[in-house]
């Protein structure tokens, strides 16, 4: 789901895609990046590498208004580095637009980043005071002032040295002349993965992107590992120690497409687990199972399949409607969520309801829906969640409000219930979540519990104000 900043759901992060082999490459970002583009709207970008040369097109917008034929044409390389961008750090504005490219006295350093450092504010004010003078306000630039300070001879050494100076959540893409690099934090918060077209190496936040250019996907590159794209083929380094893994749970459940692999789950199979779990802990006698379309369609279909009850399409999604959408006066801001979502009556009139969502944020735009789905004519509408209560922020790239506007951090699932004008809801327990996740991995957790893998968290907030202030 995508509205304004002012909205009521997660936002998510950023896409990353990059090739190396293929005299295409421009054109393979760009479809890359086409399939990434619910990663991030704000703007897209793209950097190529001839060999000799380094050239890059972007702008603010979705990737089909960024991108002509004639910008396409205008970056010849067989080497690129594509980026969507959903700010969490630094405001939304053209200096702030990814991939980065820097002039530095190892040549020219290409950057693009996923996820959120909880030590920017520190870090960014040790290397001013040291000199260094930052172009934009974001987290992503303080990884290439350090890499650039660093005396380090060899790039991946200096790559190892800079990195060991942050902390939090990243994917990172980077690109110099000749060769190309993707490395995951060592708790893995955010999805990377490596696929092959031909001889060319892909490097892609999903595997959806490998798909739409035809490539085929070897693998995920592991929490620390660097993986690096020359011509003398692709070579794996452990270039930081692993840490307990932490992927973000969130992956699963809302932000990656249902046709991506992440984390080594399935996601659409994963989020029909959550739903048939949800239906065996929160079952309730009901008519027609309906979802909120589009993040938790495959839920509502584990739900429905669980509880025997018949999913229909109860709520029509527009699909016209993007992050550039204005409301330039209050009516038109209180009718958002009608101008994106409408009930049909056919379906729920006179009938018992089971709403599934992936999730409850400040719940004003649950509320909404709601009452669109009652004004269609439904006699009862019992919510039903396909995650835990969110009651803590995440700092590691997703942009959760703070504690005090989610609604779980302060209401009782009663009072919830309440504030939502509906008969009943429920969530998935904790329990349930981490029993479909398995036990072979230890997501992060910590916007449900509070429990946070990596130190200094109180920081990033501090981060998030001042660079968006």
């Amino acid at each position: 789901m995508t509205v304004d900043h002012a909205g009521d759901v997660l936002e998510e992060k950023c896409g990353l895609f990059g090739v190396r082999g293929e005299p295409r490459a421009a054109e393979l970002c760009y479809l890359g990046l086409y399939a990434l583009q619910h990663r991030g709207q704000e703007s897209a970008g793209i950097v190529v590498s001839d060999g000799r040369a380094v050239r890059e097109h972007k702008a603010m917008g979705h990737v089909y208004d960024v991108f002509s034929e004639a910008a396409l044409r205008d970056l010849p390389g067989a080497m690129g580095l594509g980026h969507n961008r959903y700010s969490t750090t630094g405001a939304s504005r053209a200096a702030n637009i990814q991939p980065f490219v820097m002039d530095s006295w190892r040549g020219k350093i290409c950057l693009a980043h996923n996820g959120n450092l909880v030590n920017a504010r520190s870090l960014r004010k040790h290397l001013e005071g040291r000199g260094s003078i930052f172009q934009t306000g974001t987290d992503s630039e303080i990884i290439v002032h350090l890499l650039a300070r660093s005396r380090t001879a060899g790039f991946e050494d200096a790559l190892g040295e800079a990195l060991g100076e942050v902390h939090g959540a990243y994917s990172l893409l980077l690109m110099t002349k000749d060769r190309l690099f993707g490395i995951r934090d060592p708790w893995g918060f955010r999805p990377l993965c490596l696929g092959r077209l031909g001889d060319a190496a892909v490097l892609a936040s999903e595997s959806c992107a490998l798909d739409i250019v035809g490539a085929v996907f070897e693998r995920e590159v592991a929490p620390g590992e660097l993986v690096v794209a020359s011509e003398g083929g692709v070579r794996s380094i452990p270039l930081l120690d692993p840490q307990r893994p932490s992927p973000c749970i969130f992956e699963l459940i809302y932000f990656s497409r249902p046709d991506s692999v992440v984390f080594g789950r399935p996601v659409y199979g994963f989020r029909c687990a959550l739903g048939a779990r949800l239906a065996l802990e929160h079952p309730v006698d009901a008519d027609v199972v309906i979802s909120v379309p589009d993040s938790s369609n495959a839920i509502a279909l584990g739900y429905a399949q669980a509880s025997g009850l018949q999913l229909e399409l109860g709520l029509i999604r527009n699909h016209y409607i993007g992050r550039t959408f204005i409301y330039p006066t209050q009516s038109i801001r209180a009718a958002r969520v009608r101008i994106k979502y409408n009930a049909v009556r056919e379906v729920v009139a006179g009938r018992r309801v089971v709403v599934v969502d992936d999730s409850i944020v400040r719940g004003t735009t649950s509320r909404q829906l709601v009452a669109l789905v009652r004004k269609a004519g439904a006699r009862e509408i019992h919510l039903r969640v396909g995650s835990p209560p969110i009651c803590h922020p995440c700092w590691y790239g997703i942009d959760t409000p703070i504690a005090e506007e989610l609604i779980a951090s302060s209401k009782s699932v009663a009072e919830i219930a309440d504030f939502l004008q509906v008969e009943s809801v429920a969530y998935l327990s904790m329990e349930g979540l981490l029993a479909v996740g398995g036990d072979e991995v230890s997501y992060c957790t910590a916007c449900f519990n509070g429990s946070y893998p990596v130190e200094n968290c109180e920081e990033v907030g501090r981060t998030v104000l001042e660079f968006l202030s």
